[in-house]
């Protein structure tokens, strides 16, 4: 019996489910050394259900490979492109390339885009070439900033009278108010990270040292680990931070409140009582100067109180408070604890805001202005706060309402 040659040398027969675009299903049997090539071309004679009229049809159509998502490819085997028994494939037109413009239309195309360009310096010369001059006077808009910013705090220092005035009437206030003291005792920005100097002691460095290398460099033991090997022999290594007092000061100027405070009777007691707790809170909450802006002020030859001072006018931004130590001093620090005019209609159209006036008999809310006046960059947790965020957010508009005026 005579059997063709390619019969006996044929690799495995495939029998494989082939999809057309337009819903045709079949199966189509092809051996494993078939190319894909032939494989679309018999599928294409399929669909067609004869010869192909255009040679071309082949090369504007893929098969695809379903499971894998993989476009084959025309010069590999069917071997080659890994594919099994029973497999489905898709028999997919390729997207047309589209054509490209005509001459007219790319003319059309590039005049809209010069349309629509922004001009250049020249154009706006010469549209402008018959207006009068008018230029912005750069040193009224920071004065008006700078007013913003010192109004503000104005605001503040005087809310802050009311409010103490405000809560003193409540007569859980003093119950309310040690609450608070507490809450400030565990504020996080006054702790070391006990990590990182267990760290530092553990490689033999003094906890004294190793606490105040961490202050200045942010908490971070490798930056810390640096500053004390740079500064190892300086012999100004363990003096305390500027703006903060050694330990034993610190002991003695908490024991001498209590030291000082007499017995008294009824109200009397309960106001002084009161009276204190609001100055633990205001010394707690005093302006923390930058440790490493104060050492750089101070290496410019400036002195402590000084540069302490400038940091505290400018909101701890070093570059501002060396302009202010080299300029005109203004505003003084004196001028930052100075309340608005009662009598003005600003702070009459404050203090007549429902808002506010509720905000003014929550404890939270004079702890939020205390912390605002000696700490500026701290204003967006409190504008985020449920609480105290709404009386800022009143406080704001009123303010800018009456300042267009």
């Amino acid at each position: 019996m005579f059997v063709q040659e390619e019969k006996i040398f044929a690799g495995k027969v495939l029998r494989l489910h082939i999809c057309a675009a337009d819903g045709a299903e079949w199966l189509e049997e092809a051996t494993e050394d078939t190319s894909v090539e032939k494989l679309k071309e018999r599928c294409l004679k399929h669909c067609a259900h004869g010869s192909l009229e255009d040679p071309k049809s082949v090369t504007h159509h893929k098969l695809i490979h379903a499971a894998s998502e993989r476009v084959l490819s025309d010069t590999r085997t069917i071997l080659e492109e890994n594919i099994q028994d029973k497999d489905v494939l898709l028999l997919i037109k390729k997207r047309a390339p589209e054509p490209l413009p005509k001459m007219a239309d790319v003319s059309a195309e590039e005049k809209k885009k010069q349309e629509q360009k922004a001009p250049d310096r020249e154009a706006i010369l010469r549209a402008t070439a018959n207006l009068p001059a008018c230029s912005t006077d750069r040193a009224a808009v920071q004065t008006t900033m700078r007013d913003f910013q010192t109004e503000l705090r104005k605001i503040l220092v005087s809310l802050i009278e009311v409010a103490q005035k405000l809560l003193a009437l409540n007569p859980d206030a003093v119950e309310l108010f040690k609450k608070a003291n507490a809450m400030l005792d565990e504020d996080e920005d006054e702790r070391v990270d006990e990590a990182a100097l267990r760290q530092l002691t553990e490689m033999g460095f003094p906890e004294s040292r190793a606490s105040k290398a961490l202050r200045l460099n942010h908490m971070s033991v490798p930056q810390a680990m640096e500053w004390l090997i740079e500064h190892a022999e300086d012999p100004a290594i363990d003096a305390p931070l500027p703006g903060q007092a050694s330990p034993a000061a610190a002991g003695a100027a908490a024991a001498t409140p209590e030291a000082t405070a007499g017995p008294s009777e009824g109200d009397e007691e309960a106001r002084d009582e009161l009276t204190e707790i609001f100055k633990k809170i205001r010394r707690k909450r005093e302006f923390r100067a930058d440790a490493r802006a104060v050492i750089s002020l101070m290496e410019m030859g400036f002195d402590e109180k000084e540069v302490m001072d400038a940091l505290r006018v400018n909101n701890n931004q070093q570059n501002a408070a060396c302009e202010w130590l080299l300029g005109d001093r203004k505003p003084s620090p004196e001028e930052l604890d100075q309340g608005i005019d009662p009598d003005s209609p600003l702070f009459q159209a404050i203090l007549d805001n429902p808002v506010v006036q509720l905000g003014l008999t929550n404890p939270k809310t004079l702890l939020a202005f205390e912390d605002m006046l000696e700490n500026p960059l701290n204003s967006t947790q409190w504008m985020n706060d449920p609480e105290t965020g709404p009386v800022m957010l009143q406080i704001s508009r009123i303010f800018q309402t009456l300042n267009r005026t």
